[in-house]
């Protein structure tokens, strides 16, 4: 995953967090966790921060979707897949866990 990959998965979430009427920070981590990007919208928590990468580190590292997430911690990151192999996850916090989850999936549109 590039980072123009990852800043425009943030750019589109933020936009789906503004229709919304939230402020989120996402995260976008590679296959093994790394860090790529992060955006934290003016008036997200600060603590969204820490959480949204943790999401996003978690999904990767366990390759496991939203829901198997959800079930598993209540967190709703999502993967980044190209060619059937994943290439990272994008992880949001500061809105209710259906809006982070939302966001997330408008941010995967992107690529």
């Amino acid at each position: 995953m590039t980072l123009e990959e990852a800043q425009a998965i943030v750019t589109r979430s933020h936009a789906k967090a503004a229709e919304l009427g939230i402020h989120i920070t996402v995260a976008v981590v590679d296959d093994g966790g790394h860090l790529v990007a992060l955006g934290r919208m003016d008036g997200a928590p600060s603590i969204s921060a820490q959480v949204a990468e943790a999401k996003a580190v978690g999904a990767a590292m366990l390759h496991r979707d939203g829901q198997s997430l959800a079930d598993l911690a209540k967190d709703r990151p999502g993967f980044i897949k190209r060619d059937g192999r994943v290439v990272g996850a994008v992880g949001v916090s500061g809105g209710k866990p259906d809006q982070d989850l939302e966001c997330a999936e408008a941010g995967l549109t992107a690529i």
